[in-house]
């Protein structure tokens, strides 16, 4: 992923500030690559969430928001006692990921289908916001 300074924007734009916000808290995020994740454009206004969670029970999950964060935790509720192990291919670790969400974009549910943990997204551009046609006389 590139980073870019955005110092040279703030200069010139005016009331961008929150944005700016947002995309300099967006590149200060390091989930790491665990667990790892699709984003999945279903059509114009819907959008797919799809996270490997392999291991993981639905009641060891959580997913929350908080303003236009998204974040989805996972828990192993029993540690597994001390293991030896030859080789440890498979991640067993809790983990934390964040999403930043678009405003007007709203969670319409969640599943748990074969390790897979999938969010489903809606954008939800409210009447006032959409463009309108106007009628010429």
């Amino acid at each position: 992923m590139r980073n870019s300074d955005l110092a040279p924007l703030y200069r010139s734009a005016i009331g961008f500030d929150r944005l700016f916000n947002l995309l300099e808290s967006g590149q200060n995020q390091s989930n790491g690559g665990y667990p790892p994740y699709n984003v999945e454009l279903v059509d114009e206004n819907n959008y797919r969430i799809a996270i490997a969670v392999a291991g993981f029970a639905e009641q060891e999950l959580e997913i929350t928001t908080q303003d236009n964060l998204l974040i989805v935790r996972g828990s192993h509720a029993n540690e597994p006692a001390q293991r030896t192990y030859l080789y440890q291919g498979i991640a067993e670790r809790n983990f934390e990921r964040k999403f930043q969400l678009a405003e007007h974009i709203k969670i319409k549910g969640a599943n748990l289908v074969n390790g897979l943990l999938y969010i489903d997204l809606e954008r939800l551009v409210p009447e006032s916001l959409k463009p309108r046609r106007i009628e010429i006389k």
